[in-house]
């Protein structure tokens, strides 16, 4: 059977900037296939141009045998193609409901009215947007807008669907919901998926990927065969001292990060032996006889070693070598007032009211200083509410809150001198060079003239921009924009930093860059954070969660408390690798397994007796000659965490419920 897509030497220019340089892509019949990388890798382009609507300069493109090299070319295959552009909601029209929105996409693809009725209805089912149907599109949540423009991509039942980033800032309940649509899908309707992704924790989903950066692709295949591709170690260890000797870890290994109270430290190309000795050599040396766990690396450590040699291939420096990396925490003095007692942030019974709705409900929680503590919550569970009441953006109904012992009530323009604030969408002026933009946001919080040298001197250094002071911010890479965007929000010295989803779109290693910048900020300078983020690998870097919903915190304790939790009332995670995943899901469920969910190769399912539950299902998937290739227990993620509070409390948000799809 030939491929479904089949790409050779592709290459795309925007005014002679090469987008797509020379890629060669293959997606076969029934597969759900996966690009991953941060905005501006070129993925959009390459699915634009999959999809008939982008020309190319150079190479070769097939869709379904066809050669995609004219716009009639493309008319041949497009009744074929579902296609779904990146952004919430930006196919779908804003006035109409949902269901006329459905019914303008059958339409516009001559769907039959009697066919049209019962896919729609069948769609509306799965996503569970039938009691909304005469909602206006403008009035949806994120989730619900992007599974609404899956249902008007998937109205005629297209054979391909090509999906660009359909969970970008989405919750983590609606991204859960979308992967079980679309293997659902993909299983009982033989279509194929082409889908693009930032977050890495999603790449394991697939059955094949590539690994896009900067127009190229530094990796395809299975995800597992990409996993063994790079050879390496982890290494946690729970220690105190650890912001003591992390730069020494980053000069002698590939990389070193905290994580709450946790070190993780990552090797590349070496033996576990080497890596456990020269590890366990120097923690003995500074004093420290925790135990560490060593196993092999995840997925986003190998992209992240595929980034670093990218990076020194690029520079010119021949072999590449992880060490000497600008540690963060060189760029702060540790503040000798720092009072880890302190309060810096307080919500008390904090509740805001539009009207009759209620979008923040008597909401509690406190901030200490050097705390990174983060805010989780489906889209329209009053996080952004709850932000803008303690920053003084919006007036409380009722309760009490303060920042830094000022209260909410009675000192607004002394909280906005204590507070920096960094949105998703900082509003950097991108017309100006770094140098401008960081004078003019110093200028803006009254930074002294005789102190604004040396600040706009440290943000340089601290976000790594000194090679970059004339370039304008608009030309910057997301990570380096981002980290402008946090030296502005920096410049004044605020004792308490909010940032809202401040990385998304932005790729592993800069995001790794960003929280060594924020842990320094927090664990030397005292400052106290309040992060919201869909990205669960970042949430696990907090001190402290609360998770919000219908406007109440549901869940609150550190990150692996809350694991633990989940893990005792539901049990472990068992992971289990098969060669036919689809045929070995169908085949669970219809044998009483019904909470099994499909990752790429690999079945997972919750098992409070795993050993036990796993020779049950050897047995059934044996029977049916379906070979297991491995098996692996976990703790439960920080996801499982999240779609288990907001599943339990379901019934207090109106627009949501536990995903129902068919099996």
């Amino acid at each position: 059977m030939s491929p479904v897509i089949e790409v050779k030497q592709l290459s795309k220019c925007y005014k002679k900037q090469p987008a797509v340089k020379s890629i060669d892509l293959t997606v076969k019949s029934g597969e759900i296939y996966g690009l991953i990388g941060p905005d501006g890798a070129g993925k959009s382009s390459v699915m634009q141009i999959l999809a008939g609507v982008l020309s190319y300069e150079s190479g070769e493109v097939k869709v379904f045998d066809h050669i995609l090299d004219s716009e009639m070319s493309a008319e041949a295959v497009k009744s074929r193609i579902g296609f779904m552009p990146q952004g919430l909601g930006l196919n779908l029209y804003p006035e109409l409901s949902i269901e006329e929105n459905i019914n303008f996409f059958a339409d516009l693809r001559d769907v039959p009215v009697a066919e049209r009725e019962a896919r729609k209805l069948q769609l509306m089912d799965m996503t569970q947007l039938t009691a909304f149907r005469d909602r206006p599109m403008k009035n949806l949540s994120g989730g619900m807008k992007q599974k609404l423009g899956l249902v008007c991509t998937l109205i005629h039942k297209p054979e391909l669907v090509i999906l660009d980033e359909p969970t970008t800032g989405v919750d983590p309940v609606s991204r859960r919901d979308f992967w079980e649509i679309l293997s659902y899908l993909v299983r009982h309707e033989h279509m194929t998926a082409l889908v693009s992704t930032s977050y890495m924790d999603e790449a394991e989903r697939f059955q094949n990927l590539s690994f896009f950066y900067e127009g190229s692709v530094l990796a395809q295949g299975e995800p597992d065969s990409i996993l063994d591709s790079v050879e390496g170690w982890v290494a946690e260890c729970d220690c105190e001292e650890g912001l003591n000797i992390i730069g020494e870890l980053q000069s002698k290994f590939s990389q070193a990060e905290l994580i709450g109270k946790t070190m993780r430290i990552v090797a590349y190309d070496v033996t576990q032996e080497w890596f456990e000795g020269e590890l366990l050599g120097l923690l003995q040396q500074h004093g420290v006889s925790k135990t560490v766990e060593i196993r092999p690396i995840e997925l986003e450590d190998a992209f992240i070693g595929m980034l670093h040699r990218w990076e020194k291939q690029k520079a010119g420096d021949g072999e590449f070598d992880f060490g000497q990396q600008d540690n963060a925490v060189n760029h702060f003095d540790e503040s000798p007032e720092f009072d880890r007692n302190a309060v810096m942030i307080e919500a008390n019974e904090l509740s805001r009211h539009f009207g009759d709705f209620v979008a923040v409900d008597e909401v509690s929680f406190n901030v200490r200083a050097g705390e990174v503590f983060g805010l989780l919550g489906a889209n329209g569970a009053g996080k952004s509410t709850a932000i803008k009441m303690l920053t003084g953006l919006l007036k409380p109904t009722h309760g009490f809150g303060q920042i830094s012992q000022s209260s909410l009530e009675r000192s607004g323009r002394e909280i906005k001198q204590k507070i920096g604030y960094m949105s998703q969408s900082f509003s950097l002026y991108e017309d100006l060079t770094v140098h401008e933009n960081l004078k003019l946001y110093g200028q803006i919080y009254g930074v002294p003239k005789s102190r604004l040298k040396q600040r706009i001197h440290w943000a340089l250094q601290m976000g790594s921009l000194q090679d970059e002071i004339d370039t304008l911010a608009g030309s910057l890479p997301m990570g380096l924009r981002q980290r402008l965007a946090l030296g502005c929000a920096l410049l004044h010295e605020p004792k308490v930093l909010f940032l809202d989803e401040p990385t998304s779109g932005v790729d592993p290693l800069g995001r790794l860059q960003f929280w060594e910048i924020l842990v320094a900020l927090a664990k030397l300078k005292g400052v106290a954070i309040l992060i919201t983020t869909h990205y669960m690998s970042e949430a696990e870097h907090c001190d402290q969660l609360a998770l919000m919903q219908a406007g109440k915190v549901v869940a609150n304790g550190s990150p692996i408390s809350l694991r633990e939790h989940i893990a005792d009332e539901l049990g472990m995670v068992l992971s289990i690798k098969v060669d036919y995943p689809y045929q070995a899901l169908d085949v669970l469920r219809k044998n009483g397994f019904e909470q099994v969910s499909l990752f790429g190769r690999r079945i997972h399912l919750f098992s409070l007796v795993p050993d036990r539950i796993l020779n049950q299902i050897k047995k059934v998937l044996s029977s049916h000659e379906i070979e297991i290739h491995d098996t692996r227990k976990m703790l439960p993620s920080l996801e499982d965490v999240f779609i288990h509070f907001i599943e339990t409390h379901a019934e207090e948000l109106p627009d949501a419920s536990p995903s129902r799809v068919a099996s």
